[in-house]
């Protein structure tokens, strides 16, 4: 099962994006849906998750404030809103989902599927 990311692009900072994980075909029930980011030269790192219902999310103390995870169950789809962006968001976002054991994990061995990653660049 591929996800597929999309809505990368190039923001000058303080700006807004909106970043779409989509699994055609496929529901992710029970599936912990997660964003993470790799800067160049860093490890990947987690930046939100939100449970199958929705009603549960957490956030890295990065982004916290500044991002919303949310998703559309309907539409299979992830999304995560990023609003005041900065410089040392630039990064390749990826989409992953987990089989939900009890947390919204924030461990990237824990993810399953992943998407192809989309890029997100912060100009100051």
């Amino acid at each position: 099962v591929q996800l597929q990311a999309s809505g990368g692009g190039l923001v000058q900072a303080g700006g807004s994006l909106r970043l779409s994980c989509a699994a055609p075909g496929r529901t992710f029930t029970r599936y912990v849906m997660g964003w993470f980011r790799q800067a160049p030269g860093k490890e990947r790192e987690f930046v939100a998750a939100i449970n199958w219902s929705g009603g549960s999310t957490r956030y890295a103390d990065s982004v916290k404030g500044r991002f919303t995870i949310s998703r559309d169950n309907a539409k299979n789809t992830v999304y995560l809103q990023m609003n005041s962006l900065k410089p040392e968001d630039t990064a390749v976002y990826y989409c992953g989902a987990a089989f939900f054991l009890g947390t919204l994990t924030t461990n990237q061995h824990e993810y399953e599927y992943w998407g192809q990653g989309t890029q997100v660049t912060v100009s100051s």
